[in-house]
């Protein structure tokens, strides 16, 4: 038994604790809404995120950061990518003794270009962090939930912080594989909300399975140009955090991104969407950051080009479609 933190009650961050508890870890999960709290730790339920779910009966919840920091080695950060930097500052100013960090998010800041476990080593002191890694893959928080057979990867550059994470989390309905790949495995679990995004407006269009069959095969070739370009692995693309997660986010109604860009196709506006949506739609952020990464290291990314420009310029739907259909002959 290992004593562990996650450090969020979102969907995910509670069914990964859930996960957890099934594997006899002493697991404490840290919120900051007192109502979601309360319900994990009294009702052993998290209506809001997991509807219908009953959690493990040892799952306790806590409003207090310094409690969750203080209890564990290990820390799972499953925060929104826009809290991560905040949230780790809370976390280093509480922290008292070297811990492991396996973030679980999915996204990459605007402007710097960051990956998460970098703004996770920048915000954290260096005798203060043991390790940083990352779990990814196609992975529903709702299926997990309710133990159906999933599989992920674990990513560090240090290979004893990933096979800590496979031992911590594998079981009967959760495989874990290892990978050395760190920048592979975070930009692939990045970039694959911007093409769901497109996918669920393909959707919301009326299009048809070649439509997206085609989408998510060029959006690879997007992913793949841009992650080799800073670094990555070109076959990590082809494993579960590249095509796998593709193929889950862009074909699953569980997925937020191929929800709200089924709005966008349908004519809702990005803020109507959101606003419906009522949780983080990390694809959003994720584009504004991949179009000006496109930009900044000369990769050609029409798909996230033409993305952006519905997102954040009004470009009409189907006069982005057209575009893309209509650029110049290229050979595959």
């Amino acid at each position: 038994m290992t004593n562990v933190s996650v450090i969020g009650t979102g969907s995910w961050g509670t069914a990964l604790a859930n996960v957890l508890a099934d594997n006899g870890h002493d697991c404490l999960i840290w919120g900051k809404t007192k109502a979601t709290v309360d319900e994990i730790s009294e009702m052993k339920t998290n209506s809001k995120y997991l509807p219908d779910v009953q959690l493990n009966q040892h799952l306790i919840a806590t409003l207090d950061l310094n409690e969750a920091v203080t209890h564990a080695q290990i820390l799972i950060i499953a925060v929104p990518t826009k809290a991560i930097r905040s949230v780790t500052q809370q976390i280093n100013a509480v922290c008292l003794e070297p811990k492991m960090m396996i973030h679980v998010s999915k996204g990459i800041e605007p402007k710097t270009f960051k990956r998460i476990s970098e703004m996770i080593e920048e915000e954290m002191d260096t005798d203060k962090l043991s390790g940083v890694g990352v779990l990814s893959g196609p992975s529903h928080a709702e299926e997990v939930a309710i133990k159906q057979p999933t599989t992920v990867a674990v990513a560090s550059h240090d290979a004893n912080v990933a096979r800590m994470a496979q031992d911590l989390f594998m079981n009967d309905y959760f495989r874990v594989y290892t990978n050395d790949d760190l920048i592979g495995v975070e930009i692939g679990g990045a970039l694959k909300n911007i093409i769901a995004l497109a996918a669920g407006i393909t959707d919301g269009l009326g299009y048809g399975d070649n439509a997206k069959a085609a989408l998510m095969t060029r959006g690879l070739a997007e992913i793949t140009r841009l992650g080799t370009k800073m670094g990555a692995d070109p076959m990590t693309f082809l494993g579960l955090a590249g095509i796998g997660d593709l193929i889950v986010t862009c074909t699953s109604v569980h997925s937020r991104n191929w929800k709200c860009g089924n709005m966008l196709g349908q004519g809702a506006t990005l803020d109507e969407a959101l606003a419906k949506m009522g949780m983080v739609v990390e694809g959003v952020r994720t584009t504004e950051a991949a179009y000006e990464m496109s930009k900044a290291f000369n990769v050609e990314m029409p798909i996230t080009t033409a993305l952006y420009q519905l997102l954040f310029e009004d470009l009409d739907v189907k006069t982005g479609v057209m575009a893309l259909m209509r650029r110049e002959k290229k050979n595959e």
